[in-house]
């Protein structure tokens, strides 16, 4: 149950999303610039950045450093976006952090400080970088959450920066070409700060390099060495399917690249990195789980590259097919989405992610039938997934973080 201060947050949900960071920079000076307190690493991306800010942050925590996370969105909890030391921190924690937000932000309101009310997102990247200066954190590793150049996260300072993947997705933010979306993305390289790259299109790594070039910044490319790929291939790593190991790319240059940067006193040892890319754990991506008997894979493929990386999966490990549950957002490029997974699926189960930005299932079901899947709509999550056990096939829950949250809620320990 979240506290009055929590509850606050969730409150300005509202204010839906806006970009520019003039009411982070008056938050962050009015609470002392906690932002500042703590060395950094700011990773952004189209997908795979939640990855490799798990894997970074393991590897941090295996040399021995006291470390601090930020991701979004959550899953099921609030507190999954803030971790410290690889754990959640405390509702407890988080609601003390959340009225020290609260606090400031009402004051900067009534007084004119903050011309508008700050969104949610720029409320949680202010507790964030608050619990992460209280607790006197070594590091910290911020996921961008949209874009890059006027997302939140921005105000830091980093020691590195990442960019992981651009693809389409988010177009009425970020642009409708690849360019375009790669210069949002770009807007976290700073001067000086050395920024790795991994296997972006040609049209993308043009303005990554040349922004990199024009701040001085060192690039380094991680999506085109045979050798680093040689290396990442014959490790066990943590997290399913093919693109963690792109992903694992990005992770182990980033942190070598911390490892060799005389300008802070983070090191991470051969072994740590190791440790990084083998024990990392991030839920809802390509995860087994267990309901009725039954195994269950769940996936946070929410856009038309996570729908094809997750169907390159299921070509490995499930070649004759799955009946596949799937809920995304009205916004979303869903026809390309079940495009990309139709050769995997025998049918396919429509149904309402619990939130009021879901597309309808029988919408969905309207797309998949466009697709050539046998489809049919139950809009409640879990009749839907009951109902994917009629048949033998096996069952993967697939489509927006709501949905996956919602289901993985009911399933998990």
């Amino acid at each position: 149950m979240s506290g009055p201060a929590t509850g606050f947050l969730f409150s300005l949900e509202r204010f839906g999303m806006k970009f520019g960071l003039a009411n982070m920079a008056t938050l962050c000076e009015t609470l002392g610039h906690p932002e500042r307190a703590f060395p950094s690493i700011h990773v952004a991306g189209t997908n795979g950045k939640g990855s490799v800010a798990a894997m970074v942050d393991t590897a941090l925590g295996a040399a021995g450093w006291r470390t601090g996370r930020y991701t979004s969105p959550h899953l099921t909890r609030l507190e999954e976006r803030f971790v410290i030391d690889g754990r959640e921190v405390t509702p407890e924690v988080l609601e003390r952090a959340a009225a020290r937000v609260r606090t400031v932000v009402e004051r900067l309101v009534a007084s004119g400080g903050l011309e508008t009310w700050p969104t949610f997102f720029e409320c949680t990247t202010a507790v964030a970088f608050d619990l992460f200066r209280e607790a006197r954190v070594d590091a910290a590793v911020i996921e961008a959450g949209l874009g890059g150049r006027l997302d939140a996260t921005n105000v830091l300072s980093p020691m590195a920066t990442a960019i992981v993947s651009i693809d389409f997705d988010h177009q009425a933010q970020l642009g409708e070409t690849l360019a375009a979306i790669a210069f949002e993305k770009a807007g976290i390289i700073k001067a000086g700060v050395p920024i790795v790259a991994g296997a972006l299109p040609a049209e993308a790594m043009a303005v990554i390099a040349r922004t990199a070039v024009e701040r001085g910044a060192p690039l380094t490319c991680a999506g085109d060495d045979l050798a680093l790929a040689a290396e990442v291939a014959s490790l066990p790593l943590a997290l399913a399917g093919a693109h963690q190991r792109a992903n694992a790319a990005v992770a182990l240059r980033l942190l070598e690249v911390v490892d060799a940067d005389a300008r802070h006193p983070i090191r991470v040892g051969a072994a740590a990195r190791r440790a990084g890319l083998t024990t990392a754990s991030w839920p809802g991506r390509l995860e087994a789980l267990a309901w009725r008997g039954r195994a269950i894979l769940l996936d946070a493929a929410h856009n038309p590259a996570g729908a094809a990386a997750l169907a390159s999966y299921l070509a490995t490990v499930a070649p004759e097919g799955v009946t596949l549950v799937f809920g995304a957002m009205q916004d979303k490029a869903i026809d390309a989405m079940l495009g990309a997974l139709a050769p995997r699926v025998r049918r396919l189960i429509g149904t309402t992610a619990p939130t009021p930005r879901a597309a309808r299932a029988d919408v969905l079901v309207a797309a998949a039938r466009r697709a050539g899947l046998d489809a049919e709509a139950v809009d409640d999550p879990m009749a839907a997934l009951a109902r994917a056990l009629d048949a033998a096939d096996p069952v993967v829950v697939a489509g927006s973080i709501f949905l996956i949250g919602a289901i993985r809620g009911q399933l998990a320990p």
